[in-house]
């Protein structure tokens, strides 16, 4: 690696957090990956890796809680132009006939195509011994690489940060929505042992239905629950403990922006009242690798940039947090 002094100012053509480190060099590969065609409400999450990136270099780096995580190298790939030609695509199918059966199964073949693609993108990455995070685009945009992930870790958990549970069979016609990740993470991987939802506060009576009757692959602790334990004066760290008690070893962070307070993502697709604070989801994650859980991937989804740079401000601050525990879960940030 160059002469770097992590305290300098980042160069604007630099890396991701103004780090030297090409994908090569880097032992964390993010992979951006611009597209959110399927997306029902606010549009804008395809804009995020590139704002991300631009916002990640106002990032210092060295973190209270995880050390110096930069110091393991993180890189991001380069924002992949076939992708962003798939999502113009569908953007132009779905607005000239959103639901003329032709379209929605073009739009279900480009999303296949997108999750192929991200699969092997991911599996390539990780045959290379290195670790994977996806810089998203909407919630749909992560299956591949949670695909890649369970095949090289059986039996890992989805820890999934949301304000949506994700569990529609499909919506709006298509069968890789946004809306429906999780139910064809756990309908199509195998190896993904344990679903464990938090922040969830919008949800359909299907939806519900299905994790009251999933609870020994599916435990998800409602917003609700997180309120009333706050107004109850209760201790959140008991909370989170009980949270990754819930999962296995081996745990793959999913992380919805809008999970989040909407004061910290005002721009994302769906935003929902309620949610976890910034600290609150920082402290999820650090009683997950407190507990001995190893973090071997993550996803950081629905950031929509909009007219401001804040929502792509606490992007770029999550998505370092996630690579940050991260590494030290696997004792790779000094």
């Amino acid at each position: 690696m160059p002469t770097f002094n992590p305290d300098d100012a980042a160069a604007e053509d630099s890396g991701l957090f103004g780090l030297p480190y090409t994908p090569e060099e880097a032992q964390l590969v993010v992979i951006p990956i611009p597209f959110d065609a399927t997306t029902s409400y606010g549009r804008g999450a395809a804009l995020a890796p590139e704002a991300i990136l631009k916002a990640s270099h106002q990032v210092d780096l060295w973190d209270l809680e995880t050390g110096k995580p930069y110091a393991a190298g993180m890189a991001m790939l380069d924002i992949p132009s076939q992708v962003q030609a798939w999502n113009a695509q569908a953007h132009a199918l779905r607005e000239k006939a959103p639901h003329a059966p032709q379209t929605l199964a073009s739009v279900n073949a480009l999303c296949e195509k997108l999750n192929h693609w991200a699969y092997e993108t991911c599996a390539a990455l990780l045959r290379q011994g290195k670790y994977v995070g996806v810089l998203g685009g909407d919630h749909s945009t992560p299956f591949g690489s949670i695909r890649a992930h369970a095949e090289k870790y059986p039996g890992m958990g989805v820890l999934h940060i949301d304000a949506h549970a994700d569990l529609r069979i499909a919506f709006e016609g298509l069968r890789y929505s946004h809306a429906s990740i999780m139910y064809n993470v756990l309908e199509q991987l195998e190896g993904v042992s344990q679903l464990v939802q938090v922040g969830v506060r919008d949800l359909g009576e299907a939806e519900a239905a299905l994790i009251h009757a999933t609870p020994g692959r599916i435990q998800t602790f409602f917003d609700i629950a997180l309120a009333e334990h706050r107004m109850q004066a209760l201790p959140m760290q008991a909370l989170w403990a009980r949270i990754a008690a819930a999962l296995p070893e081996c745990v793959y962070v999913s992380f919805d922006i809008d999970g989040l307070e909407p004061g910290l993502c005002p721009n994302t697709g769906t935003p929902v009242p309620g949610g976890l604070s910034f600290h609150e989801a920082c402290g999820l994650l650090k009683a997950v690798v407190g507990a001995g859980k190893r973090v071997v991937g993550f996803d950081l989804s629905e950031v929509a940039p909009g007219a401001s740079e804040w929502d792509a401000n606490v992007g770029a601050r999550i998505l370092y947090k996630l690579a940050g525990w991260l590494l030290k879960s696997w004792e790779l940030s000094p």
